[in-house]
């Protein structure tokens, strides 16, 4: 098993909408690092951050996990989708997603209690011009900031 992060625009996807479906797919990931590691990495059980991003409140709000494997994201198909992707090809799809189950909301953590943590200051969420919408966490990351939830 391994350990994510994934990044959300709450107002367009936030943890009570994932609560409210308990399973969806985590589609419209458009950059090819992040993609690969949806693709190459991320795989069914494994355990993800959920991250409320470009907002007031950005930082880590809660777990899912891994349900379902990588698998074309469909959205790059469809002309009325803001993932439409007029150079993807059925035959070998450009954009992969997966799908995720709610597993709980966390107390809010912040990014800059994140940043401030000694033990994170690895973790790609806190680095300078890392803007990647799914990181790898370690475990070591991962119980921190369980710690830090529960604290």
């Amino acid at each position: 098993m391994a350990y994510w992060l994934f990044k959300t625009e709450p107002d367009t996807f936030s943890i009570d909408t994932l609560k409210a479906q308990q399973v969806s797919c985590w589609e419209g990931v458009r950059n090819y690092q992040a993609r690969n590691m949806l693709r190459d990495e991320v795989k069914e059980g494994d355990l993800v951050l959920i991250y409320h991003s470009s907002c007031k409140d950005v930082g880590v709000v809660g777990i899912a996990e891994v349900v379902r494997g990588a698998y074309p994201d469909h959205f790059q198909f469809d002309p009325e989708s803001d993932y439409f992707d007029p150079k993807a090809d059925p035959e070998n799809p450009r954009w992969i997603m997966v799908d995720i189950k709610y597993r709980q909301h966390l107390p809010y953590v912040s990014l800059a209690k994140l940043k401030a943590n000694e033990k994170l200051v690895e973790m790609p969420l806190v680095k300078r011009g890392n803007r990647l919408s799914v990181m790898p966490v370690t475990a070591a990351q991962w119980e921190e900031i369980m710690a830090m939830a529960s604290r």
